[in-house]
This record gives C-alpha cells, structure tokens and sequence, in this order.
C-alpha cells in the first residue's frame, strides 16, 4: 500500500468529503509517482450514508471521464469482510457498519470471502435473531458490531483493530479481482430512502 489516509470530522463534527476528498486523491496519486501511473480507480459505493457516497461516486466517474480511466466500485461490507477473512480465515465472518436511525448495514461471509447473505439494513435485534440460527458463529467487525456487541453478543477482534475500519487496500484488492467497471455502473447501494425523502414524507402526512 503506498498512500492511505483516514479525513476524519471537521471542528463541528461532520464528514470532510466535500473540501478534503480531491486534495487526499492527490496525495494518493503524487505517492504512486503521478497520474501516468494509476491504471484504474476503485470507490466503495456503500451501503453508507447518502451524502457520502454520492459525493465518492460523482468523484469517481469524474475522474473516470475526465481521464479516461476504468472504474470500479465495491461494496463497503466486502471491504470489511475480506479484512476479517484475512484476520481469522477459519470461520464466517459478519461485517456490521452503523447505519445511524438505530440500525445496521450487514453481511455474512464464508470463511474465505464468499459472500453468503447480505448486504441489508436492519435493527440490531433483528440482526442478532439472524445471528442466533446461523449454524456457526461468526466473527464481527465493523463500527456496528462496536457500537451494538451487547445487541449483537458476537465475537469480535479488539476494539483498536484494523479490520474495523475499510481500509484501501482491502477496496483496491476487490476491485482488482471482481469490481462492478464503468463510469455508468457505480450505482450507490443506499439500502434506504435519504432522511430528506423521509423528512417529506413525514411532513407531507
């Protein structure tokens, strides 16, 4: 891996995605030794928040177009998934992001990488009722599995781990081997309507 860097929240504790996301490109680049160097452009396109992932998609296919580069996107679960495969690579393994509202992005994979069900959005509760009639346990990680293990009650590396967070390498890797290509084909994985569709709704009844 030879560039990965972590934006964080701004001073009001929102996601940076719109001022900080071309300048780390850059950065991302310049360690690669330039443009003439990158052959391809990987984005996750969720399931995440609707804001973010619109703003990473949009990036994408720009630059897709703009430099006639092929683009590919994967799923933000498969990221962590293979993270927890190469960490344990004996049994399933659930990848759990927080989806805000109270639930959880989810899915299940076999012990190497083959994804078994997923991805969904539901209640934690509901979630660990899945959990329960799965033959095997799994081994979790992800925000959501730490935000909710006491509603999960599932095993999971330690809290400072790596393989909670999506890590590049894990993106470019998936990309490589199997990513959806094409500027036109980076469709989002929402999972959900966006709250200002839901802030209508509610109003308008």
């Amino acid at each position: 891996m030879l560039h990965e860097s972590l934006t964080g929240l701004d001073a009001g504790g929102s996601p940076r995605h719109s001022t900080a996301l071309l300048a780390e490109v850059e950065r991302a680049v310049a360690a690669a030794g330039g443009w003439d160097e990158v052959d391809s452009i990987a984005v996750g396109i969720g399931p995440g928040s609707f804001t973010g992932l619109r703003i990473g998609v949009a990036t994408a296919q720009a630059l897709s177009a703009s430099l006639g580069l092929p683009a590919s996107g994967v799923c933000t679960l498969d990221a962590i998934g293979r993270g927890l495969v190469e960490a344990d690579g004996h049994s399933p393994v659930l990848a759990v992001l927080d989806a805000r509202r109270g639930e959880v992005f989810a899915a299940l994979y076999s012990a190497v990488g083959e994804r078994l069900w997923g991805p969904l959005v539901e209640a934690p509760g509901d979630l660990a009722k899945r959990i329960a009639s799965l033959p095997e346990a799994p081994l979790a990680g992800g925000s959501g599995a730490l935000r909710f293990r006491d509603e999960l009650g599932v095993e999971m590396p330690e809290d400072d781990d790596s393989v909670h967070r999506v890590a590049a390498r894990h993106l470019c890797a998936l990309a490589a081997a199997d990513g959806t290509r094409g500027p036109g084909r980076l469709a989002p994985i929402y999972l959900r309507a966006p709250d200002a569709e839901r802030w209508r709704e509610r109003d308008g009844v």
